[in-house]
């Protein structure tokens, strides 16, 4: 298939046993979301294609286990080395299926799949190495080994960074894996499993399937799957809990936030705009990690709002694939009918609408919205608590700075956040009282090369970075009894 000039092969294959299958589910069509309209139609795999992936995946247990981490992680970087490559062509292919703009595809590729791969590939040989105590039995010989069969669950809105923070970890742990990506970005995946296929894996050491919620229920199922790694909502993880609680499968989820960022009053606002605009609008607002709310201080609140308004007002809105473009179209009909929801209620309970709460003027087709901004949120409104997963920003007052670290904090999720200040280590203070697993300090986060993850309904679990390997690892102790 052929899109916006790039060749795509196999989409109507599936990646499993080191090569490229027939996939034996339904044909369907790639929707762009720039249009509403049909680029394509691809060949989705079935359950029974999900299940050989699986078959596939445990008969290369013992042998990638057993592969040197050298050699594991020379395949790795093969794999990395051709994925930079294609880059580019991937960008336009996720903007087209998609509707991320190839500008926030550069921005993602750069500073987070690069980032996170290539801090797995520098930390492996450390993090996995052997070590040796002594006790009054012994020696004690501590080792790393793998977990087992690893399932990465992508999402649409990350499909690449997320093989580089959770399915590379798991390969140089010594794990084989089944990817299961999702149908928006069958594309992708088909070009990020030639590049696999390409690197020389051994055969199953990755497998790679696009698919609804049947395929996925199928893999979370498998009793051969040993620890599911999820990126995804709320509904998706409480159904991978239900499959895998019987059999005592581990898991790893990174689920969504609403993140605060939280203005200091000796902030300069135009250093805060920098970090702050793409922070809270990027990717359409379909990122997980987004700086959804905005807490100011009384004092400085008017003066910021007149700012904010004028920077959103300065973002493109429009075709993905023009490097121009700041924001692109909402993933599909469903997610517009949500942000148009939370539009709603927010009017309805009393915001104030300030920028944007409607579909752009003359891009009439697709699934667009303009980034919007909302002052005079109150902390019990729905744009406060709960996760709009679209270009909407919540602007709340705070009296002082417990206040703010209260507000900031008054939300069950806890995935990210940002903290602007003159003052750096007042900013870590304050940063060190936001109940969240990461948070940026006049910056916008997460660092991809370092371990990442939520707290409370955000998720559990670590991945990216060296550590984010251990993840996927056991210790076992070996005792060497005293003669």
């Amino acid at each position: 298939m052929d899109v916006a000039d790039v060749r795509i092969p196999h989409t109507d294959e599936v990646f499993i046993g080191g090569g490229w299958r027939p996939a034996t589910g339904e044909p369907h069509p790639v929707v762009s979301p720039s249009t509403g309209r049909p680029v394509g139609v691809v060949r989705y795999p079935s359950p029974a294609d999900a299940t050989s992936a699986v078959d596939a995946a445990d008969a290369a247990r013992e042998t990638w286990a057993r592969t040197p981490l050298a050699d594991r992680i020379a395949a790795c970087q093969r794999w990395l080395d051709l994925i930079d490559e294609r880059a580019d062509a991937m960008h336009v292919v996720w903007g087209v299926e998609a509707g991320m703009p190839i500008r926030h595809g550069r921005t993602l590729h750069r500073f987070g799949t690069l980032a996170a791969w290539r801090s797995a590939l520098a930390g492996a040989e450390s993090v996995l190495a052997e070590h040796k105590r002594s006790s009054e039995l012994g020696d004690v010989l501590l080792r790393r080994e793998p977990v087992g069969v690893v399932l990465g669950i992508l999402p649409y809105n990350g499909p690449v960074v997320t093989i580089a923070s959770k399915v590379v970890p798991a390969l140089l742990a010594g794990c084989p894996v089944v990817i299961k990506a999702a149908p928006e970005t069958h594309l992708v995946m088909a070009i990020v499993a030639e590049c696999a296929r390409e690197a020389g894996f051994p055969a199953g050491a990755v497998n790679a399937v696009c698919g609804t919620a049947d395929i996925g229920r199928t893999l979370t199922r498998d009793p051969r799957v040993d620890l599911v790694s999820l990126t995804g909502g709320h509904a998706a993880a409480q159904d991978v809990l239900a499959a895998t609680h019987d059999r005592y499968a581990r898991t790893q989820l990174e689920l969504g936030g609403k993140s605060p960022a939280l203005i200091l009053d000796d902030a300069k606002i135009d250093e805060v705009l920098r970090a702050l605009v793409p922070g809270a609008t990027s990717g359409a607002g379909q990122v997980c990690a987004l700086l959804s709310r905005v807490l100011v201080s009384e004092r400085r609140h008017d003066e910021v709002v007149e700012r904010l308004q004028a920077a959103w007002a300065r973002l493109t809105v429009g075709d993905p694939l023009d490097r121009a473009t700041h924001v692109g179209p909402l993933i599909n009909q469903a997610a517009l009918d949500r942000v148009e929801s939370f539009v709603a209620q927010a009017k309805a309970d009393g915001a104030c609408l300030v920028a944007g709460g409607g579909r752009p003027d003359g891009l009439d087709a697709g699934w667009y919205h303009q980034p919007t901004l909302f002052t005079d949120v109150g902390e019990h409104f729905d744009l406060a608590s709960r996760e709009v997963f679209g270009p909407v920003t919540a602007v709340q007052k705070y009296h002082d700075l417990d206040d703010a670290v209260r507000l900031a904090n008054a939300t069950e999720y806890g995935l990210s956040g940002a903290v602007y200040t003159a003052d750096v280590d007042a900013g870590i203070e304050v940063a060190s009282r936001i109940r969240s697993g990461s948070v940026a300090v006049n910056s916008f986060g997460p660092d991809m090369s370092s371990p990442f993850g939520g707290v409370r309904a955000s998720g559990w679990g670590r991945e990216s970075g060296p550590e984010g390997i251990l993840g996927f690892t056991e210790v076992k102790q070996i005792l060497v009894g005293r003669s």
